[in-house]
């Protein structure tokens, strides 16, 4: 029996999915990831003494790794209600659109995963450190 709770739309099942919505987090790290290092690399590569403190640039880092987080967990719970959409049990391996929305809702979601970690992990290094040694 459903309840009308269950027959309720949600706003990001009328999302369509494609292919595009899978390179969403991956992407997000990506640009996160040359942020970090790019701006590191350049602030380092000027300055004249190897302990050159990178003033400033933490607190830079930390606010662009919690707007990727943020990004990324927005990505990762579109692809969770989609991937709640109702139909057969997996594997989803047939060619119908509701599995096809299924199949790339659920790696949209590992990769949003793994994008999260990536993204905290390339963070790590520049908050830590503090100069260009």
């Amino acid at each position: 029996m459903t309840t009308p709770k269950d027959n309720r739309k949600h706003w990001a099942r009328d999302l369509k999915v494609t292919l595009w919505t899978l390179i969403v987090p991956p992407t997000i790290w990506a640009v996160h990831f040359l942020f970090c290092y790019l701006w590191v690399a350049v602030t380092c590569a000027k300055s004249p003494t190897p302990a050159t403190a990178l003033t400033g640039f933490p607190l830079a880092t930390l606010i662009a790794t919690i707007v990727a987080l943020l990004g990324i967990l927005a990505a990762g719970y579109i692809a969770r209600v989609q991937s709640q959409t109702p139909g057969d049990a997996p594997p989803h391996d047939e060619g119908t659109a509701i599995d096809r929305l299924r199949f790339l809702a659920l790696s949209t979601r590992l990769l949003a995963g793994l994008s999260f970690v990536a993204v905290i992990f390339t963070a790590l290094p520049v908050i830590v450190f503090g100069d260009c040694r």
